[in-house]
């Protein structure tokens, strides 16, 4: 179990309403205001909008609940470049249209509706909606905000549960109960199958999952551990902690499970392994110099270089293209909390910024077009799920409490 923990620590998460810091200079956004044309007033659908066009880093929203009928122009806000109108129906499932007008002189932008059976899953409207705007302003793409979060949590001793929820956490269903599931992975870029490690038989089992078919198959089996940490670009490969001989090692597999190759060989622990350089290297985390640091080699050589020189305990890594991000700790307190915070690096190890300053910073995963980052910081006794965008230098904090996160994945 020393292995696993030294993986992924167990925090203690759930979602509450999102908190804001806005670092973005305000003059280059687009002022907008909001008006909502629905029959039933939503505050949280509203505050949905609001915290999406903030993450964006294009958009400066009015706050104020505003409400105007879909088809008026004459309550168009004067002190906004835009108006965003909306009208949500949840009778039955939800139904959503939206208009984007200019504020001058009411011309219409852009007019789409959006329905789904789901009335839980309104989030992903709100989402989908504030994207496609964002997609006619001919801004840089935030379809990350579309995509699906998954995460494993306890929930009593030895059992858990595996979760799909939206980015904000206002969406949340399980898709496995029972037993003791963790570490989900995605196995795919549209986000259709996850890899997870079972622990129901003799031995820890990586399993395979499709969301939507319900397939679910055994892929390999080891003594001690058995980790899916990363998935190559076509999906083809998977890189795998394991320790069929009481030590941690990577190694790369066959998404079908067919054959393996051992990627690094030490006498204690390499974990998280992560792809990089097109798939030609791996940079992962390991105990080599004593302590736990990030280290890069090639998948085919046997040279191993080390990739971070700064701090005492660097834990957890993710890498987008020649981008690699990880936690470093900045504290040493024996019987109380110590201070993590994130790191950018490149995949040569030249260059490091900080992109946190305060509190607890761990587990960091780059979004899918490498622009954001999700992490969870710990803060004064609370805990939260955290985006940073790094073009607006923009962030987002939704603060979390309960149960316990075990892993989570973007």
């Amino acid at each position: 179990m020393r292995y696993i923990i030294f993986i992924l620590l167990s925090l203690n998460l759930f979602a509450l309403d999102a908190t804001l810091k806005i670092e973005t200079d305000v003059e280059h956004r687009t002022r907008l205001s909001i008006e909502d044309g629905s029959s039933t007033i939503n505050d949280k659908f509203f505050k949905i909008l609001l915290s999406d066009l903030k993450i964006s880093g294009h958009f400066l929203a009015e706050t104020t609940h505003n409400r105007a009928d879909l088809n008026s122009v004459s309550s168009l806000s004067k002190n906004s470049e835009y108006v965003l109108k909306y009208s949500l129906n949840q009778n039955r499932g939800t139904k959503l249209t939206i208009r984007l007008l200019k504020s001058s002189n009411g011309t219409e932008i852009f007019k789409k509706s959006y329905a789904i059976p789901s009335t839980a899953k309104a989030p992903f409207l709100a989402h989908k909606a504030i994207s496609d705007i964002n997609d006619v302003l001919k801004y840089p793409s935030i379809n990350w905000i579309n995509r699906y979060v998954i995460f494993a949590r306890y929930t009593v001793p030895k059992q858990s549960e595996i979760i799909l929820a939206d980015y904000s956490f206002n969406y949340q269903k399980a898709i496995i109960r029972g037993g003791l599931n963790l570490f989900p992975k995605w196995a795919d870029k549209n986000q259709q199958s996850f890899y997870y490690t079972s622990y129901a038989g003799t031995l820890p089992a990586l399993k395979k999952l499709n969301i939507y078919s319900g397939s679910n198959r055994t892929i390999a089996s080891s003594q001690g551990m058995i980790v899916c940490s990363d998935v190559s670009s076509n999906g083809s490969k998977i890189l795998v902690t394991m320790s069929p001989n009481a030590q941690a090692d990577i190694y790369e597999m066959s998404a079908s499970g067919g054959s393996k190759k051992r990627v690094t060989s030490f006498s204690d622990i390499d974990v998280n392994g992560k792809y990089a350089n097109n798939d030609s290297s791996v940079v992962f985390v390991s105990n080599r110099l004593g302590y736990a640091n990030i280290f890069k080699k090639s998948i085919g050589g046997s040279g191993v270089s080390q990739l971070v020189y700064s701090g005492k305990n660097n834990n957890a890594v993710d890498v987008y293209g020649s981008k690699v991000v990880y936690s470093s700790r900045e504290s040493h307190n024996s019987f109380g909390n110590n201070n993590f915070n994130l790191y950018l690096t490149s995949t040569n190890g030249s260059g490091r910024r900080p992109i946190t300053t305060t509190g607890t910073n761990q587990f960091p995963h780059f979004s899918n077009d490498g622009s954001v980052i999700q992490y969870i910081k710990h803060r004064g006794g609370t805990s939260s799920i955290g985006y940073i965008n790094l073009n607006s230098k923009q962030s987002l904090l939704f603060p979390l409490g309960g149960r316990k996160i075990q892993s989570i994945d973007w």
